[in-house]
């Protein structure tokens, strides 16, 4: 696992259509914690949560921050120490956002 002191954060600007599309998806999945998306693309909660406002509905967005708000899932420190991690089913076929 990456630190997160040794990964460069990214500015939204920079991202590919196809990575933000990879951020919403990785957001709205529930146990795929906010520190997975740092790890993976180098945006931090607050930028997750900006993407998303962005690219959403405004209904669609009021209703992921709902769920999310204060979720144990999204937040690795928060989680139960039985769970280590989480798993896509989509993510045997993708690697750093490239499809194989």
């Amino acid at each position: 696992m990456l630190s997160i002191c040794s990964f460069s954060m990214k500015k939204i600007k920079d991202l590919k259509p196809e990575e933000i599309d990879r951020i919403i998806e990785m957001g709205w999945e529930d146990r795929t914690t906010f520190d997975a998306i740092f790890n993976q693309f180098g945006i931090s909660e607050k930028q997750t949560i900006k993407i998303m406002r962005k690219e959403m509905k405004a209904s669609s967005f009021r209703m992921w921050r709902k769920r999310v708000q204060g979720r144990r899932t999204k937040h690795e420190a928060l989680r139960k120490d039985e769970v280590k991690r989480f798993k896509s089913t989509r993510q045997k076929a993708i690697s750093l956002n490239k499809y194989k």
